[in-house]
C-alpha cells in the first residue's frame, strides 16, 4: 500500500502542485482547502504523513497541529510545515508546537520529497526494536506500541521527541553534541539545522516536566546532551 500524505493547503494551485508532485512519486494523496476540513478528514481515516501550510483560514497550522498532538490516536502522525515565514523565530515555533520539519516557501519539489523521505524514515519504528522496552525506574519506552509511560499514566510525546527519548534510553550516561544527534536521530539529511536539536530537546523535557523525569535530559556545558539519572 502506497505510503499516504494529507496535503492542507489553501492555495488551490500550490494544493494541485504538491498533489501531483505526491503521485508522481508514487505517494497515495488527499487534500483539502483549510485546517477545519483537515481535522474532519482526520476523524475518518489517518494518514502517514501531513503537510501543513501555516497561513490557513480560521484554523492556522499552528493551532492544527496543538489539536493534533493533544489527540491520542492522531499525535503520532509526522507534520512538515509550509510556510512563506521565513524568520529564525517563526521555524522554531513551527517546531516548539510539535511540527516535524519546515519548508519555506517556494520549494523545489525534489527538495520537499527529500525532506518527506527523511521524516518518514526517521518516524518509522526500527525492526531491530520492535517489542523492546526501555525503561529508568518508572519511566517505561516500548517500542512496539510506541508508548512511553510513567506508573501506567502515559506521557505525550510527538514522533521526533520519541526517537529522541529512545536514542537517549539506548545509550545512556553518554554525552552527544547537536550534530550528533542529527546524524543519529535525525538521519543522513543535509535540511536539519542544529538548532532544531534545541527545541526538541525543550519539548522533550516538558513532556517529562510532569512526572518528574525532565531532570534525565542534562545539557554539558560545551558539549551538548546526555541521559542520565545521576
Amino acid at each position: 500500500m502506497a505510503t499516504s500524505v494529507l496535503v492542507v493547503e489553501d492555495d488551490v494551485a500550490i494544493r494541485d502542485m504538491l498533489s501531483f508532485t505526491l503521485k508522481q512519486a508514487g505517494f497515495g494523496c488527499d487534500s483539502v482547502g483549510d485546517g477545519e476540513a483537515g481535522l474532519d478528514f482526520l476523524k475518518k481515516q489517518q494518514p502517514d504523513m501531513i503537510l501543513l501550510d501555516w497561513m490557513l483560514p480560521g484554523i492556522d497550522g499552528i493551532e492544527f497541529i496543538r489539536r493534533l498532538r493533544a489527540n491520542e490516536f492522531l499525535a503520532n502522525i509526522p507534520v512538515i510545515m509550509l510556510t512563506a515565514k521565513g524568520e529564525s523565530e517563526d521555524m522554531v515555533k513551527g517546531l516548539a508546537v510539535g511540527a516535524d520539519d519546515y519548508v519555506n516557501k517556494p520549494f523545489s519539489p525534489p527538495e520537499l520529497m527529500a525532506r518527506i523521505r527523511a521524516v518518514l524514515r526517521r518516524c518509522q519504528p526500527d525492526s531491530s526494536d520492535e517489542g523492546q522496552q526501555l525503561q529508568s525506574g518508572n519511566l517505561v519506552l516500548d517500542t512496539k506500541s510506541h508508548r512511553v509511560t510513567v506508573d501506567d499514566t502515559r506521557i505525550e510525546l510527538g514522533p521526533t521527541e520519541f526517537r529522541l527519548l529512545h536514542f537517549f534510553m539506548k545509550n545512556p550516561e553518554r554525552a552527544y553534541n547537536r550534530s550528533q544527534l542529527l546524524d543519529y536521530v535525525w538521519g543522513d539529511t543535509v535540511y536539519i539545522e542544529e538548532r532544531t536539536v534545541d527545541v526538541h530537546i525543550r519539548r522533550l523535557r516538558k513532556a517529562l516536566e510532569s512526572s518528574g523525569h525532565d531532570h534525565l535530559i542534562q545539557t554539558v556545558r560545551g558539549v551538548g546532551y546526555r541521559f542520565s539519572v545521576d
